[in-house]
């Protein structure tokens, strides 16, 4: 198989697009469309945005350039975990200590609007709860259990486990850790059949979706009108979701994110047996270092195994290639197993680690969200959810609080920042060895 299709309009050749449970035909923008609000992205926040507005009884057109989940949204690792930035303590500055608490318990909340819109729109997308971060070194040891005890003090319902090392055969049939934290409040799904349900979900609200609809054109006022190559939209409010993929559509807003690449591969069917001696419990699990490990059974007892978190803006040649060692490091045992499918893809990194969500400071009637630094199957809903609040007029505290925290645009224009970052990343890395 091959990587990235980045220059085609088809969804990246995965594991995911081959095994959706749905196809939607949805046309290209023809003419003139006009609704209440207009959407840019055909991802998680796209779809959940025009969700959530749909309820709340606004009309809304979608554009999406390629297919709907042909981002980062249906490439996914498909982890599903608690949380949305890195250490929020560090936004006590800018929103107070109530302010942090509150970021924490959003983290929380986000799992579970993604339950429940599976829930509500019963969507079949294989959701499995049931996760664990894995330990490289005590030092992470020592961060679960300050972790495990912050969210007990939270309210967090879901069970919390400690696993010690002598226990971890339990959880993950590897050697490689010493240890780890459970959390059934956290999981893992089909990320593309989620996208599939939600573009379904909206349509059965009266959601306008257009795909193959790549906008080229924003022109701003009161009105705003988003044109494509064959049609435009009037809108009364636009929200631009495109985080990785934003690209030169909105400079100063995509010079605040960093695209970087993270690569998956699947292996051949391995049988429940086979597969269940891999990750017994069936948890999607992660480690620590900062080029982490993410890795989960798919539903046809698959182990689908990513990471290699890029900033280079270049692909590997052969994904597999690149990413075997390394799933070989973790089990050995999978040594001659067949990799059916690789793919790779963008998620969009803010220098905070915290989603970006807020208004155009010159342009009051334009919302964005973006920048999820890699929780972006939970932070993705929530972030719309907080938007369609603002939008429609509804008080939204977490939307203003999410608005209060500043971004860095990231040095060096689009042409040096990427270089600038694999450096910084590399420096990390350094740090992991001592």
């Amino acid at each position: 198989m091959s990587a990235n299709p980045t220059h085609t309009h088809e969804h990246a050749p995965s594991y995911y697009a081959a095994s959706v449970n749905r196809q939607l035909t949805l046309p290209v923008l023809q003419g003139e469309e006009q609704a209440d609000v207009c959407i840019i992205g055909g991802g998680f926040t796209g779809l959940n945005t025009a969700i959530e507005l749909a309820q709340k009884g606004l009309s809304v057109v979608l554009l999406e350039a390629h297919q709907v989940g042909w981002g980062a949204s249906g490439r996914n690792g498909g982890q599903l975990i608690r949380g949305v930035g890195h250490d929020v303590d560090q936004f006590e500055k800018q929103v107070g200590a109530e302010g942090v608490r509150n970021l924490k318990l959003m983290g929380i909340e986000a799992v579970e609007i993604v339950k429940r819109r599976v829930a509500e729109f019963n969507i079949d997308c294989d959701l499995t709860m049931g996760y664990c971060d894995l330990a490289n070194k005590p030092a992470h040891m020592e961060g679960f259990l300050a972790d495990k005890a912050e969210l007990e003090a939270l309210g967090y319902t879901h069970e919390l486990k400690m696993i010690e090392r002598d226990q971890l055969h339990s959880v993950v049939n590897s050697d490689r850790y010493i240890g780890g934290m459970s959390d059934m409040g956290s999981g893992h799904l089909h990320p593309l059949n989620l996208a599939l349900g939600e573009a379904a979900a909206a349509q059965s609200l009266g959601v306008r979706l257009f795909e193959h609809s790549s906008v080229t054109q924003i022109d701003y006022g009161s009105t705003v009108t988003v044109h494509t190559a064959t049609g435009k939209v009037k809108a009364a409010q636009l929200v631009i979701g495109c985080n990785a993929y934003l690209g030169r559509l909105h400079p100063k807003l995509s010079g605040t994110v960093i695209p970087a690449g993270s690569y998956i591969i699947a292996t051949e069917p391995l049988g429940e047996e086979r597969a269940r001696g891999l990750i017994p419990q069936n948890m999607a699990l992660c480690d620590q270092r900062v080029a982490l490990d993410y890795y989960r059974l798919s539903a046809d007892h698959r182990l689908l195994f990513g990471g290699a978190c890029h900033y280079s803006g270049r692909d590997p040649a052969d994904i597999a290639a690149y990413m075997q060692p390394k799933m070989l490091k973790v089990f050995p045992q999978l040594a001659g197993i067949k990799i059916d499918f690789q793919w790779g893809g963008m998620i969009g990194i803010g220098a905070n680690r915290l989603p970006q969500i807020g208004k155009l400071p010159d342009q009051p009637n334009v919302f964005y969200a973006q920048a999820y630094s890699g929780h972006g199957v939970n932070a993705t809903h929530l972030c719309a959810k907080l938007l369609a609040e603002a939008i429609s007029g509804q008080a939204s505290s977490g939307f203003e609080l999410f608005a209060k925290v500043p971004h860095m645009a990231f040095p060096g224009g689009q042409r040096l920042r990427a270089p600038l970052l694999a450096l910084g990343m590399l420096w990390e890395q350094t740090k992991e060895l001592f």
